[in-house]
């Protein structure tokens, strides 16, 4: 090969390296990813398929997801509307529930906790019955399977309500997050995705795609039988400005998009997004807070315990006489975790090994 070639290749590899995101030089890997089906109200849904580092795209026929060929083992889930109405924020006479919080990508991780405690069979299908599941928020960020985890609660979303239960996908701060454009805990396999589809990462879950219609359905906070479900937590604020569920969920919905200043130039919204809000509260935790604090909140809603995620424990955990439960095991760490099991107001530990230890 002549040194003029060999001069020509060399400037065209420097070119293509140069257009290709720093992070995704420092760590050259494959990638099969996907699917990211967006939605042009004029045509057929097109779903975004990363199969070994080239972009291929089908149509959606039928509802029905194929993946093409050689694109290794991707969800092909079947679309669904039904799961994108919005739900009620309330329900009683619930049999059983099952709770747990900020996975952050860990797909394995949830997939063993799950079919340890018979959430799922062998196959990861709902096997629950008419029990009811709550993910108290932060599937998005850290962990380097976030995607899988989305069209995982995607089909047991369809499959629990096919048998008269429920899931119950709660907005946390890292959804929030993402979906407003702060990028800063993405993981770095998604560089690929992005170049390839040429959207931002908050793009891949916008208002045109699928999964961005289905979360944006989503309530932050609920209440089931006499407990209160949501990320964060509830400050004393939230009674001394009478809000209700119903409120606080329309304005999450409304604004889950709004511009962070925006935001912030607003007294509620500020309040219900960002610092004592229940995406990001953590009082429950600090040395001073008490039962006394705690007590008038309880009785504000009318429950008996409050489950939160958010603040990381080594196992489930409750405080002030199991008032609050505390559910976010460090399942970001991709080694273990934990889930909340309640039936017959039995309070109950579900460990990564499948025990069980009343809480």
């Amino acid at each position: 090969m002549s040194l003029i070639r060999l001069m020509i290749l060399s400037t065209v590899l420097m070119m293509s390296l140069l257009s290709v995101s720093p992070r995704l030089l420092a760590k050259a890997v494959t990638e099969t990813d996907g699917p990211y089906v967006f939605i042009d109200p004029s045509s057929q849904a097109t779903a975004y398929w990363i199969c070994n580092n080239q972009l291929k795209t089908t149509l959606v026929i039928n509802q029905q997801l194929k993946q093409p060929q050689h694109c290794g083992q991707l969800p092909q889930p079947k679309l669904s509307t039904v799961i994108k109405q919005r739900m009620p924020d309330t329900y009683t006479g619930v049999k059983k529930v099952v709770a747990l919080s900020d996975v952050h990508g860990q797909f394995d991780v949830l997939l063993t906790l799950l079919k340890q405690h018979q959430i799922i069979d062998a196959e990861g299908n709902w096997s629950f019955s008419d029990g009811h599941m709550v993910m108290t928020g932060d599937i998005f960020d850290r962990g380097h399977q976030v995607n899988e985890v989305l069209w995982f609660m995607y089909k047991l979303d369809q499959q629990a309500r096919e048998t008269g239960g429920m899931v119950h996908l709660l907005m946390g701060n890292h959804e929030q997050m993402v979906l407003s454009g702060d990028l800063r805990y993405v993981h770095q396999r998604y560089d690929i995705s992005t170049t390839l589809i040429n959207r931002r990462y908050d793009k891949l879950y916008g208002i045109d795609s699928e999964i961005g219609q289905w979360l944006r359905s989503k309530n932050t906070i609920i209440k089931i039988n006499d407990v209160l479900y949501m990320h964060g937590g509830i400050s004393n604020e939230w009674i001394t400005r009478k809000l209700t569920l119903a409120k606080a969920n329309t304005l999450y919905r409304q604004h889950i998009d709004t511009p962070k200043a925006e935001l912030k130039a607003n007294d509620l919204l500020n309040f219900l997004f960002f610092g004592n809000g229940p995406t990001w509260y953590r009082g429950y935790f600090d040395d001073a807070f008490t039962e006394a604090q705690l007590d008038p909140i309880l009785n504000y809603f009318n429950v008996n315990h409050i489950v939160i995620g958010h603040t990381s424990q080594k196992q489930v955990r409750g405080l002030f006489n199991n008032k609050v439960i505390a559910i976010d095991s460090s399942i970001k760490n991709g080694q273990s975790g934990e889930l909340l099991l309640i039936e017959n107001k039995t309070l109950t530990r579900g460990l990564y090994n499948g025990q069980q230890k009343q809480l």
